[in-house]
């Protein structure tokens, strides 16, 4: 036996006897065992600096709740989107239909994974980019870009017009039928194509299995409002609204922004992506006529200042982050400072790697999208701490909401969602006319948020 390369008994005793020697690995022993890493790891003084108070702060309805599934994206959207209607028709609180994009979200990335199928029929079935394609063609988890190209296509609805389902709030159960579907499908288009089936009649094979994933989602979601009315009451009950509408012309009269105006910024500090430069990630989409995802990628200090620049202007900012990180998830906490694991176990855990080691080796990306609400300053005007609307129901957290330390945004957030009014105009320069480097299918930064 090679000594260097096997675990000997004489290693085992050397651990244990290392161990044992130590009070401290005995009461951390004993306590993790019983209450779990994080709760035995819980910094009391870090939770304290996690008050919600603020300097800038937007206000909107009741929180909401994406359940079992992963549309943390599209419930983040709408929150941003419904924070303005509430507030033009003073509202006490609204909610958009998350059932009515989920639909047409999987309907479209059914679409583009078979418009990938037939751009990869030369490639082979077991090498890297089909086995890619075929992995999770159809997931909930989604970005901003991908939103917005659902609702320039298809708007918007009341949750009243299309009301959520048993496959809505768990989607677990359609994910997993509608992916071995699209996997025969894909199945189907290769051998055709190894046939000699020509172009045209692979196109209308896919037509056909088109109107398949059709009856699936119709089945399973509902089919949704191609018109509706609508009546909305005023905190006070008075009639603001009546009318109606299909679902391009409900988000033109009630959100009515500017949808190609917000841009992503990410920060990704790693070599392979210089700040000050823009990406996209290649077949990364859903709206296959709408193309795919544009990033700016800054340092966090710039995300910051544009964000805090979007509520001081009183909206909302969508974002995304690696929301289990240095997070106390029953108290709605993101802080480095409220669990100290490398000073529970005695050694490096936490910070073993710095923000770009960890996108590099895969130990961090974007998992969750939520949104900015408020924002807390010091006396320099830098930030302290920002106050989150999560999609978790309002008994997550407190009542709904989370706190997110400074330190924690450097580490942990990747992606903020602005208006390109706040960006110099040579960061706008560089979204408008650079070509964007094109990144690899399994890059980090094409990581789709999809927390439940």
């Amino acid at each position: 036996m090679d000594t260097m390369r096997s675990v000997t008994t004489d290693d085992l005793a050397r651990s244990r006897e290392g161990f044992f020697a130590e009070r401290a690995n005995i009461i951390a022993k004993n306590a993790v065992s019983a209450q779990g890493i994080r709760a035995v790891a819980r910094v009391p003084e870090g939770v304290a600096q996690n008050a919600m108070s603020w300097d800038y702060e937007v206000t909107q309805g009741e929180r909401t709740n994406q359940e079992r599934s992963g549309r943390c994206w599209m419930f983040a959207s709408l929150n941003t989107f419904r924070y303005r209607t509430i507030k033009k028709y003073k509202l006490k609180s609204f909610e958009f239909s998350q059932a009515f994009p989920l639909f047409y979200d999987k309907l479209e990335k059914s679409n583009w994974f078979f418009e990938n199928i037939l751009d990869t029929l030369d490639e082979p079935l077991n090498g890297r980019l089909v086995a890619y394609l075929l992995q999770d063609p159809i997931g909930d988890g989604g970005q901003w870009d991908m939103f917005r190209s659902l609702v320039k296509k298809y708007g918007v609805c009341p949750k009243e017009a299309m009301p959520e389902t048993a496959c809505s709030r768990s989607t677990h159960e359609m994910d997993s039928y509608l992916t071995r579907y699209l996997r025969g499908g894909a199945k189907r288009l290769r051998e055709a194509y190894a046939a000699g089936v020509a172009a045209d009649e692979l196109q209308a094979m896919k037509k056909t299995m088109m109107d398949e994933v059709y009856r699936l989602l119709v089945t399973c979601l509902g089919e949704p409002p191609a018109r509706f009315d609508v009546r909305l009451r005023d905190k006070d009950n008075k009639l603001v609204l009546s009318g109606s509408f299909t679902p391009l012309e409900f988000f033109d009269e009630t959100v009515g922004m500017e949808l190609d105006d917000y841009v992503s910024l990410i920060s990704a500090p790693t070599a392979d992506k210089p700040f000050g430069h823009s990406y996209t990630v290649d077949r990364l989409g859903n709206v296959v006529e709408d193309g795919g995802v544009l990033y700016l990628n800054l340092e966090p200090k710039r995300l910051k200042e544009a964000a805090i620049a979007q509520l001081k202007d009183e909206l909302p900012v969508w974002f995304g982050c690696d929301v289990d990180q240095s997070y106390i998830r029953e108290e709605g906490i993101m802080d480095r400072a409220v669990l100290d694991i490398d000073g529970l176990f005695g050694f490096e855990i936490e910070t073993c790697m710095d923000k770009a080691e960890r996108l590099d080796y895969g130990e961090s990306l974007m998992t969750h999208a939520m949104v900015l609400e408020g924002v807390k300053l010091d006396d320099d005007g830098n930030p302290v701490l920002w106050k989150v609307e999560n999609s978790w129901g309002k008994d997550h957290g407190r009542d709904g909401f989370n706190t997110l330390s400074d330190p924690w945004f450097d580490e942990y957030v990747y992606q903020v969602v602005v208006d390109k009014k706040y960006l110099s105009d040579d960061e706008r320069k560089v979204l408008e006319s650079e070509t964007p480097t094109r990144l690899e299918p399994w890059d980090p930064m094409g990581s789709l948020a999809r927390s439940c």
